[in-house]
């Protein structure tokens, strides 16, 4: 994996402006549609992905790497990023599936087509409870 450092003396930046600085670097290296597969907070020590008992210095970097990241970008001294180029991949468009809960607070995963795209409120033939089989979606 390559790294390029960003020299960065403003006023400390939130991940929103660190993700576009670090994603203009990257096309500046070549990627055409650079993602970015994970990332580190130095200063907060917000990290994704992010499982219990990982190691906040080192996972995010680890993870990033193994699926697929080829450039690493440090911007100043709080963030560090891990892209890849998906100019490759194929795009999945609008998923038919989304999550709502119910009034008690229990959630659904929903198969759009079936429930509606206005609809707010899970329905038994559509929506699936989630539990330990199902992942939450969006």
């Amino acid at each position: 994996m390559r790294n390029v450092h960003v020299d960065y003396y403003g006023p400390p930046l939130e991940f929103q402006a660190a993700s576009v600085l670090a994603k203009d670097i990257a096309r500046e290296n070549h990627m055409q549609d650079p993602t970015i597969m994970a990332w580190h907070q130095h200063r907060g020590q917000g990290m994704l992905p992010y499982f219990d008992g990982a190691d906040p210095d080192t996972w995010w970097q680890k993870y990033g790497e193994g699926n697929g990241g080829k450039l690493e970008v440090s911007v100043g001294d709080d963030f560090c990023f891990v892209l890849m180029d998906t100019r490759g991949y194929e795009t999945l468009g609008e998923m038919p599936l989304r999550n709502l809960s119910d009034a008690c607070g229990n959630q659904y995963l929903c198969y759009t087509p079936i429930l509606g795209k206005t609809s707010s409120q899970p329905t038994e033939a559509a929506c699936s409870l989630l539990d330990g089989w199902f992942a939450d979606q969006y």
